[in-house]
């Protein structure tokens, strides 16, 4: 009784904190809110949304089923977003105004490539989103007993009702509260499960030697890259991400608060990874998925239990709600109003977008349903992203020279290599199509920008 209480109480002060932003001022604060947070609001919150139910649930169950390569390869997630706040954030405050990919990339690629860029960006926020949704079904079923597609719906009411009334504004307010549940509660779900199987040499010594293998049958060399790689590109300044960098007061607070997000990570998955292994331990025929919901059950006393759920429905909820506005933000910003023959005002933006909330939802809830593993969820996502829109977008925030035409070469054959690799061949060797995709659609982009370059420079060149 006393840890549903602590849940309840936990989820109204989620929905007084999303109702408490209702009073937006148009679809550039549903965006971004006023855009003048400092370093640790931007390392609360892009933490909080890149830390979901992928990879805390997720993580934890594929190291249950494979071992601890899986952690391991999460580390390339934590070297993009630093490679980000090194490399990309600095230069962010060239594109003033910005609220969305799509603002960054038509000045560069035109109208179309703005729009198949949204179109994209809708795909993969779903994709994650659906992520989020399966693993909150999980959570409650198993801690509430309710059936997974009634957890769901909870869930899901929960974070559309506060991501649509509050925006931005609202994201950022639950985003630093459910950070730091996740912070607290994660690692002593750790510490609690190693005391609970004896301590940590007994912990240790009977983790299965398969698990412990980083190269072996289960993930030969070559998968074992490119399952890095997948974590390293995947979700590269995906849209809730890139919206991190837009909502910083300057360029400093901005690389501060990416590049600490991008440290903090790293330790992160690995204990969540960890937890799957003492699920293992406690039950080795437990359901994968419910790992890391089983050892709160089995090892956090009552009370203290209701902290640590709240705190496992954070990290989801904390990912949910952010690919919940990104998403809404790139249909209405960059599909909806290109494709308009009038503009709509800041108020009408921001009706619609509240709106597509709903169509977003049913994306999202389509993958929940096909895909079991939210970790899978994530890698079948990445498809949309990667080896499309990346190499274009990353090209165009590091300042290079680049024509619209090497944008619409990335796009074909980075998008056709991995639909080819992925369903044509089935992934041969264990690499992932979107690697080979998204190493492809680099190629393409390169070559066709460096000839069409050249024909312009020969077309200038005055004749004899």
């Amino acid at each position: 009784m006393i840890d549903q209480i602590v849940i309840a109480a936990y989820l109204v002060v989620i929905l007084y904190l999303g109702y408490s932003s209702r009073k937006l001022g148009g679809f550039k604060e549903f965006a971004i809110s006023h855009g003048n947070y400092g370093w640790l609001a931007i390392f609360c919150t892009l933490s909080a949304s890149f830390i979901g139910g992928g990879f805390s649930t997720g993580n934890a169950a594929k190291t249950f089923d494979v071992g601890i390569v899986y952690p391991l390869a999460l580390l390339g997630f934590s070297l993009q977003i630093i490679l980000v706040a090194l490399f990309v954030t600095p230069r962010i405050k060239s594109f003033p105004g910005a609220i969305s990919v799509g603002d960054i990339m038509e000045p560069v690629y035109g109208r179309n490539a703005r729009i198949i860029t949204g179109g994209f960006a809708v795909l993969i926020c779903a994709g994650i989103l659906g992520a989020q949704i399966g693993a909150l079904g999980a959570i409650f079923n198993v801690f509430f007993g309710v059936p997974h597609l009634v957890g769901i719906a909870i869930g899901c009411a929960v974070v559309f009702f506060y991501s649509t009334i509050g925006g931005m504004a609202a994201v950022v307010k639950t985003d630093i509260l459910q950070f730091w549940l996740l912070l607290i509660g994660i690692p002593m779900v750790f510490f609690l499960g190693v005391q609970h199987l004896g301590g940590w040499e007994v912990f240790v010594a009977a983790i299965p030697a398969t698990h412990l293998a980083i190269i072996g049958d289960k993930t030969p060399l070559l998968a074992l890259i490119s399952l890095f790689l997948v974590f390293l590109l995947g979700e590269t300044l995906v849209p809730p991400y890139l919206q991190r960098l837009l909502i910083g007061r300057d360029a400093a607070v901005t690389v501060k608060g990416n590049f600490w997000s991008g440290v903090v990570s790293a330790p992160f998955f690995l204990i969540t990874g960890a937890i799957g292994l003492i699920a293992l331990q406690l039950n080795p025929d437990l359901a994968s998925n419910l790992a890391l919901p089983e050892v709160v059950k089995q090892v956090v006393p009552i009370g203290l239990s209701g902290l640590i759920i709240a705190g496992i429905i954070s990290i989801v909820m904390s990912s949910a709600d952010s690919f919940l506005n990104a998403s809404s933000v790139a249909l209405v910003q960059d599909v909806i109003k290109p494709l308009r023959q009038t503009p709509l005002t800041e108020r009408q933006s921001l009706t619609i977008a509240r709106l597509t909330n709903l169509l977003t939802g049913g994306l999202a809830l389509s993958f929940a349903l096909m895909i079991p593993n939210v970790l899978d969820i994530l890698i079948a996502a990445y498809d949309y992203w990667a080896p499309t829109v990346l190499v274009p977008l990353v090209a165009v925030l590091l300042g290079w020279q680049v024509v619209p035409a090497a944008f619409y070469a990335a796009v074909i054959a980075g998008g056709g290599t991995t639909l080819v690799w992925t369903y044509g061949l089935d992934s041969p060797a264990g690499l992932q199509g979107f690697v080979v995709g998204t190493a492809i659609s680099l190629t393409a982009f390169l070559i066709t920008n460096l000839v069409m370059q050249r024909q312009s420079a020969e077309a200038l060149e005055p004749e004899g």
